[in-house]
């Protein structure tokens, strides 16, 4: 009995003299409950190119908005119809929950950060600049998206019901957002180096994504608040990105998980959802456009057995499409590595045609602008000198011919955007949106009450019951939560 009291008298004395070391034993050194800064600026960039890349239609649907693409079988993202997937939900949840909130606490870490010399603060201050920029740009598309969004009361875990902030107010914040993003990065010391997927921490390359992102706000407010909207881009063109070489692009690797999405939705997947729409096609057939058989595959239109007769040809927007029938998508966006595209200096370029042609103080004219924008998107994709030379000659696409015979630059430059933002359904959608061209294709079963092209995403169904209040003030002060509500920038 005595031997067993002293047992357990040396089992508590060894108990006791392992306290000082509780909190290693509970601590799982594989599954870290705390991440550094630098790593959830990574997560962050990666989860936002995934989601712009993606064509999963739970996550985004903007190809087939845009009509680039339609569906083969199942049509209601054709048609517009969001709510059978809950996509605003969707939308919703990797905006704020994922990389908005990734980025916020990247930049408290960053921020808690103790440099040690003048040029740790620097590289410091450069990194909080930088994530800043990507939340700038990730707020842009929310509103571009929905219109009031929750801004000055997002990302606030103890307040689940945050206030919708208007769009136009948000617009002008990230404006000024910008340009301090701009005064502070400093070329002089580096930033998040290799932990930087787009740009591997150099600072110089960030400097241009800033400027070019400042010229997008301003011009696409160009209609709500002209004289904010020419000094925003007149102030930032000349600095912007000066060659396809300064694009802000994901560089996808060959092995899952970190392939392209695309890669993924469309190869890995073994379904056969998408074809060419004939949206798209019919414009680039119209036009004999080189970049045809860089976006898509042709197809055998003959009718007689033995003969083949290939053809580029679209499903028809919004109805059940064939696989078989129409064209697909090209074999270099099936590749693994196929980038993720985020901003090109072919954008660039239509913005600064889309300004010259407004009358603004941009340096060249709107021909030359036009000119280049359709030039570096033809080479960017594989094409060549003597190919874009040949299709700036054709007269539906020579700038002087075809806003003579338009007499509308909106149709001219707006037509050519859209066609070059191929794969960037966001950005296609917008300029359709902003400069109300080139024509959609009405779908052949919209929702119910839905007589137009839609001109916006509904919010999501979530917040109309766990955020009630906030959900109708937001929905009465920007017209009526509906799909043809206009963001305040559609002016026309």
């Amino acid at each position: 009995m005595k031997n067993r009291y002293w047992l357990l008298l040396v089992v508590i004395a060894l108990l006791a003299s392992c306290t000082d070391k509780f909190e290693e034993y509970n601590t799982d050194t594989k599954n870290p409950s705390e991440v550094p800064g630098e790593s959830l600026f990574s997560n962050a960039e990666k989860s936002l190119s995934d989601q712009i890349s993606s064509t999963n239609v739970n996550l985004n649907i903007w190809k087939l908005v845009s009509q680039y693409w339609t569906e083969t079988t199942y049509t209601d993202e054709a048609n517009y119809n969001i709510v059978n997937r809950t996509i605003p939900d969707q939308i919703f949840r990797y905006y704020y929950r994922g990389f908005l909130m990734d980025l916020k606490r990247a930049s408290e870490l960053i921020n808690a950060q103790t440099p040690v010399t003048d040029a740790d603060k620097v590289v410091q201050q450069n990194k909080l600049y930088i994530i800043d920029l990507l939340e700038v740009y990730s707020y842009q598309r929310l509103v571009d998206i929905f219109g009031d969004v929750p801004y000055s009361e997002d990302l606030d875990i103890t307040n689940i019901s945050p206030k919708y902030d208007d769009a136009m107010t948000i617009y002008k914040d990230l404006i000024s957002r910008v340009t301090a993003d701009i005064a502070g990065l400093d070329n002089s010391e580096g930033s998040f180096g290799p932990a930087d997927f787009y740009y591997r921490g150099d600072v110089a390359s960030w400097k241009k994504f800033a400027y070019t992102l400042k010229v997008k706000l301003g011009i696409t407010i160009a209609d709500a608040d002209e004289t904010l909207a020419q000094s925003t881009v007149e102030s930032a063109y000349a600095n912007a990105f000066s060659s396809s070489s300064d694009d802000c692009l994901m560089p996808y690797l060959t092995n899952t998980p970190n392939t392209n999405t695309l890669y993924e939705d469309l190869v890995l997947s073994g379904r056969h959802d998408f074809v060419a729409a004939n949206t798209v096609v019919d414009v680039m057939n119209g036009m004999s456009d080189p970049r045809l058989p860089l976006y898509f595959t042709q197809v055998n239109t003959s009718t007689v057995t033995g003969v083949e007769k290939l053809a580029y040809v679209g499903g028809v927007y919004g109805e059940n499409s064939p696989f078989d029938n129409y064209s697909h998508v090209s074999d270099q966006l099936l590749q693994p590595t196929f980038p993720g595209i985020l901003i090109t200096y072919s954008e660039l370029q239509f913005y600064l045609a889309e300004a010259a042609a407004r009358g603004w103080n941009v340096g060249q004219t709107a021909e030359a602008y036009y000119n280049e924008g359709i030039k570096s998107s033809i080479l960017w994709w594989g094409g060549t000198d003597a190919e874009a030379n040949g299709y700036l000659a054709n007269p539906s696409v020579n700038y002087t011919s075809a806003v003579t015979n338009t007499g509308n630059w909106k149709e001219v430059i707006g037509t050519q955007s859209w066609l070059a933002s191929y794969t960037r359904g966001l950005v296609g959608y917008t300029t359709f949106r902003r400069l109300d061209y080139p024509a959609f294709n009405m779908p052949p079963t919209p929702p119910t009450g839905v007589a137009s092209i839609p001109t916006r995403f509904t919010y999501p169904v979530n917040e109309q019951t766990l955020n009630e209040d906030n959900y109708k003030a937001a929905a009465t002060a920007i017209g009526g939560d509906k799909l043809t509500t206009k963001i305040f920038w559609d002016i026309n």
